[in-house]
């Protein structure tokens, strides 16, 4: 045989056994290939009821968290109501202005507490394209101001303050930095000229000072905020403001994330719709401030006031 006849032989071989391999895979499927593909069916089904099971899930709403007496009661509230109702809530603990940040950048969902038009008057020009800041208010007659205690008689303005620098130590002891009340106040002493510096530190250390300067009748000089609890564990007093740096009263909004509304559109209505006076803000924070855990106390409260969250969320 020559050398192309044996070319020829070998092509046809190969050739008869690519149309048997062709031939058996056209065969009817063994028993073995029948339980595969019922098994493949059955998790098909699986995948869909799992599917299925999400939709009907609300879904998770990353929401931020402020270590500040108020933002700490509103967010386990709303965890609370929002769990209630299906949706699974992840709290992300950052300052203010990371927070802003976050919303900004879709990293976060929402943010409960933004303070105008004043204190978070900066953030609200820095992200006013990034971010949904509502036009909704959920507490009215907020005020921000510089506190000393009640026992320090002759300290009752902002302008008494130089007179005692001495007193105090040149210090405005202070809470978060990035918090626009810490900012506005850093222009306050500007405005004022004041021989004095604020130190930063969080709400928590700075409660500590004023709870240790009180106990020991010590001036003590701090920005503050109503509502809060503290004014209901010390006797306290806002100084006057003769060129209204804090401005006379603030609103309570909230804001969220670009495209939130069509993501979670009857939770962005439900957060339209909240609305609380100062028992109820006052209440709640004396609920979770004395659980032991503070969504414990959100838990009571929310039970304790379903009427008021029908309003909000039927």
């Amino acid at each position: 045989m020559t050398m192309k006849k044996r070319l020829i032989f070998i092509t046809f071989l190969l050739l008869l056994v690519v149309l048997a391999a062709c031939g058996n895979d056209n065969a009817e499927p063994s028993e073995e290939t029948d339980e595969g593909n019922e098994e493949t069916q059955d998790n098909d089904e699986t995948t869909e009821e799992q599917t299925n099971e999400t939709d009907n899930n609300g879904g998770q709403i990353k929401m931020g968290q402020i270590n500040w007496a108020e933002n700490i009661a509103v967010t386990n509230m709303w965890k609370v109501i929002l769990e209630d109702q299906g949706y699974d809530v992840e709290f992300n603990v950052l300052d203010m202005g990371t927070t802003m940040a976050a919303v900004a950048e879709g990293g976060l969902d929402v943010s409960l507490e933004v303070w105008l038009p004043i204190q978070d008057a900066n953030y609200v020009e820095e992200y006013e394209d990034e971010i949904n800041f509502s036009d909704e208010v959920w507490y009215e007659n907020a005020k921000v101001g510089l506190v000393v205690p009640s026992y320090m008689e002759d300290i009752n303005s902002i302008e008494d303050l130089n007179a005692n620098v001495d007193q105090f130590d040149g210090e405005i002891t202070g809470f978060d930095p990035g918090a626009g009340t810490m900012e506005v106040t850093e222009d306050l002493i500007e405005e004022y000229d004041l021989d004095y510096e604020l130190l930063p530190s969080s709400e928590p250390a700075m409660l500590e000072e004023i709870s240790q300067a009180i106990n020991e009748e010590e001036p003590i000089v701090a920005p503050l905020w109503s509502p809060h609890r503290v004014f209901s564990e010390h006797d306290l007093k806002y100084l006057e403001d003769p060129k209204n740096t804090y401005g006379d009263s603030e609103k309570i909004h909230h804001a969220t994330r670009q495209n939130f509304a069509e993501d979670f559109p009857e939770v962005d209505e439900w957060l339209k719709n909240w609305k609380m006076n100062d028992d109820a803000i006052g209440e709640l924070m004396v609920a979770v401030n004395e659980a032991e855990e503070p969504i414990n106390g959100a838990e009571k409260w929310v039970e304790e006031n379903q009427d008021l969250i029908d309003e909000w969320i039927n």
